[in-house]
């Protein structure tokens, strides 16, 4: 049976599902889920993926053929979603409860060296609920002996209707090749522009946009509330998920783009941070729920 972290005040719930990856079950505002819904069977299957949100370390999107070079180590990671390595080792993994009261939680990652990822690190989510507001703050600690590079995000899910719109300043975005990863980048072209706002679903999108301000909106004009995503600028990427035929898609916060690992010292930008063993990497993301 897994077990289950809930924060409540007022009329605002979060459920966490440590053992899953680290992840949020559900988050419910005065009856709305602000998160997808959580659908029957769900927590049984322990799958983050069909939960409200998960972790992202300590990189993430894919990385080209599974595999990186470290200090002249070339490492090959494992397959974890259609052939790809991707989004870090933290959401294959079950994570500590550090600390929890009605309001606050502190879920704790103490990741040794294994398949999933070579070097050791030590990795915190906490967890503040307020009247109309979630923040989340991130923080990765290298425990290598040597530097090592490191990046963070998170992935979450939020409902979405035929009304919905996303709104977000990106200047950049990277168009993937056949293989899912960043190829090369360009100003958004009209149909993945968001400046103006932009209904979701008009065009399938799985790409990273750069240069976007660390703030996003999610309208729900037809649901009466929006949701103001704001994000600490180290959170230099958002990667927007919409797949064909769902009624709901995904705005992560990440630090570094795809295949960002393999890129360090040739990208300008990526975001991957290479730390000192003992040296820690923080971020904050802010969720802010509007009513109409």
């Amino acid at each position: 049976m897994t077990s289950l972290v809930t924060l409540s005040i007022a009329d605002s719930r979060l459920v966490l599902a440590p053992q899953i990856g680290g992840s949020i079950a559900s988050w419910v505002h005065a009856g709305r889920p602000i998160l997808r819904p959580l659908r029957d069977g769900a927590l049984e299957e322990g799958s983050p993926r069909l939960l409200g949100s998960y972790p992202l370390f300590p990189f993430s999107g894919r990385v080209a053929g599974r595999q990186f070079t470290w200090d002249g180590v070339t490492y090959e990671l494992p397959a974890l979603l259609n052939g790809h390595a991707i989004h870090g080792c933290g959401w294959q993994e079950p994570w500590q409860v550090e600390d929890a009261t009605r309001r606050q939680a502190v879920l704790r990652l103490d990741h040794a060296p294994n398949a999933l990822w070579p070097f050791p690190f030590l990795a915190t989510q906490r967890f503040s609920l307020e009247a109309n507001q979630l923040v989340c703050d991130l923080m990765i600690e290298n425990r290598h002996n040597r530097p090592a590079p490191v990046g963070f995000g998170m992935h979450p899910y939020f409902p979405r209707s035929a009304e919905t719109v996303l709104q977000v300043a990106a200047g950049q975005v990277w168009h993937n090749g056949a293989d899912g990863i960043s190829a090369r980048r360009s100003v958004p072209p009209p149909q993945w522009d968001f400046r103006a706002g932009r209904r979701v679903g008009l065009d399938f999108v799985d790409n990273c946009f750069g240069d976007w301000g660390g703030v996003a909106r999610i309208a729900y004009p037809d649901w009466g509330y929006s949701l103001r995503i704001e994000a600490d600028p180290v959170f230099r990427h958002l990667v927007v998920f919409v797949p064909e035929g769902q009624d709901f898609f995904a705005v992560e916060p990440v630090a570094n783009m795809g295949d960002g690992v393999n890129r360090i010292g040739t990208e300008p930008g990526q975001g991957m941070v290479v730390l000192p063993r003992g040296q820690r990497l923080t971020g904050q993301i802010r969720y802010s729920v509007e009513m109409n």
